[in-house]
């Protein structure tokens, strides 16, 4: 569809994991739903390289497929966390200022949002990080129990075609994954048995990676491109799941390239939205608007939409939106091992160490976190990376020096528990976009509990790379003194309690109850380092089905 209606029953604002996820329920239910995408349509037989011989370039950028953003200044480093910073032994340290310096906020503005670039991590919430608040004091609690979400968590496993193990120690289950769990690389293979050693118990991941044909879909080939655009579509993408069977019901539509400006309103009641499509400002009237922008665009559409009934900002009634944000907590150790491992080939991340997720097990610490194989995280599969990060010298020393070195770099990742501080939240910003609406600014501060996690995390990496064999680190990642997200939760959180949240326990507005929101900006707390996608749709579908039991 390329035109745009001056009228909808339900229009979803966003295409990635809970728009999509949104759409699918909706239309599979039989009610018509329109959907505004911001970015582009990626095709994958076009748009991806891994066939072509500029492979290694990144996820493709198009007109469009980046959100306006700015980042404001950030903290002061300090000596205490020296042992914790970015640096490569070829390039030095990745960070020479005295403030933590910004990397960015990663993902993809288009049709199936980060889900294009996304690993296929797919993975539940610890039930004990639904809790934080009652056990520990932080963040917030989720307004209702992992047994509640269970079954939409199972949906979404067969809808997007999980593979993995049915094993993990926190999470239960009441059914198997779809498909088997993917074989280890050589690689991932040597790195486990390094983490067994340092004292973890590394299990397959589950991956919304086909492990089998599924869904009309081929298996996996282990190109290891996931980050750079799936050409086979075996990753369980947004667009090649979800959207696919909302499309095809011939109920949903889709249309991209459609910037939302504002959400209009009168009194208590979503009217409709102001929108920017192919150069002309319009209006579409709605009777009900899903909210789906993601953490960081969702508030600032709110933010925006400020007016008569809702001065500090659309659903702002409790002044909480753009508050509560949680960011990526990141470390990696990359090390050199002396045999040829062939580090390059297959899945990235297809194991994950669950040991220390839950958010009282790593000692003096608030809030967990897991570990997993890192080279294509790292971006460390390709000989570009290998010549600029790697391998120094030029000319027929350089040469045989990467011959000597290509695939034997192993890389180790641990991701954790993100708590929310006054310091670290969204607004709107100074600069303004080219319709002269202000774009988000995000802050972005680390108190001494995600210090104190950071090291437990970067020593645990460093125990890994040394387990495995390597023979010399030769480089490092932290957030300590780099702002560097891609997974982004909580400046809309849900909860019972109007006074201190955005939404209600069915992601609804308590003002302005036909206004849902379906993003990960509804997490009222991140969990220890789990990927939020299948957990978006899930409270997406789950969202959907009440909507739809009060009669919408």
């Amino acid at each position: 569809m390329n035109t745009l209606p001056k009228t909808a029953p339900i229009v979803i604002v966003g295409s990635g994991a809970g728009g999509g996820s949104a759409a699918w329920r909706l239309a599979s239910r039989g009610h018509n739903v329109l959907v505004l995408e911001a970015g582009p349509r990626f095709h994958a037989e076009q748009d991806y390289k891994q066939d072509k011989p500029n492979w290694e370039t990144p996820f493709p950028v198009k007109e469009g497929s980046l959100s306006p953003y700015t980042v404001a200044p950030l903290q002061k480093l300090t000596p205490q966390t020296s042992d914790i910073r970015s640096w490569s032994k070829l390039n030095g340290p990745y960070v020479t200022g005295g403030t933590r310096a910004n990397f960015g906020y990663h993902h993809v503005r288009g049709v199936g949002g980060s889900s294009l670039s996304f690993t296929g991590e797919a993975h539940r919430i610890n039930p004990k990080s639904m809790s934080m608040h009652t056990r520990f004091g932080v963040a917030s609690d989720w307004p209702f129990s992992y047994d509640e979400l269970e079954p939409y968590w199972v949906e979404a496993e067969h809808l997007v075609g999980v593979s993995g193990s049915n094993n993990h120690p926190y999470c239960w289950r009441s059914s198997n994954y779809p498909l088997p769990p993917h074989k280890f690389s050589y690689a991932s293979n040597v790195l486990a048995l390094g983490a067994q050693k340092a004292g973890l118990d590394p299990i397959p991941n589950s991956l919304a990676v086909l492990s089998e044909p599924y869904d009309d879909r081929p298996n996996c080939n282990y190109c290891g491109g996931c980050q750079r655009g799936c050409q086979l579509t075996d990753k369980g993408s947004i667009d090649v799941t979800y959207l696919r069977h909302a499309e095809r019901t011939g109920r949903c539509d889709v249309v991209s390239d459609v910037e939302v400006l504002k959400l209009l309103h009168s009194r208590d009641k979503v009217t409709g939205l102001l929108v920017s499509h192919k150069g002309s400002i319009k209006k579409i009237s709605a009777e009900l608007v899903i909210l789906a922008a993601g953490a960081i665009q969702t508030p600032r559409i709110l933010l925006n939409s400020a007016g008569k009934d809702a001065p500090d900002g659309l659903a702002n009634n409790s002044g909480e939106v753009g508050k509560n944000l949680m960011e990526t907590l990141l470390t990696t150790s990359t090390g050199l091992h002396p045999d040829q491992l062939g580090s390059h080939r297959g899945l990235p991340v297809n194991w994950v160490a669950w040991d220390y997720n839950a958010p009282d097990a790593i000692e003096g610490v608030v809030g967990g976190a897991r570990f997993a194989p890192a080279m294509a995280e790292s971006d460390l599969v390709g000989p570009v990376a290998y010549a600029t990060r790697v391998v120094e010298g030029w000319g027929l020393s350089h040469r045989k020096a990467m011959e000597d070195t290509f695939g034997k770099v192993l890389s180790i990742a641990g991701i954790g528990e993100s708590l929310p501080n006054d310091n670290t939240y969204v607004e709107l910003g100074v600069e303004k976009d080219k319709h002269g609406l202000p774009v988000a600014n995000i802050h972005s501060f680390l108190d001494d509990m995600a210090h104190r996690r950071l090291r437990f995390m970067m020593e645990t990496c460093r125990k890994i790379i040394s387990s495995s064999g390597c023979v010399e680190t030769i480089e490092e990642f932290s957030s300590a003194d780099a702002f560097s997200s891609t997974h982004v939760f909580g400046t809309c959180r849900m909860g019972n309690n109007p006074d201190t949240s955005v939404v209600d326990s069915a992601g609804r507005s308590h003002h302005w109850r036909n206004l849902l929101i379906a993003d990960g900006s509804i997490f009222p707390s991140s969990g220890g380092g789990e990927s939020p996608g299948l957990t978006i749709q899930a409270l997406a579908m789950r969202s959907v089905d009440m909507l739809i039991s009060e009669g919408i």
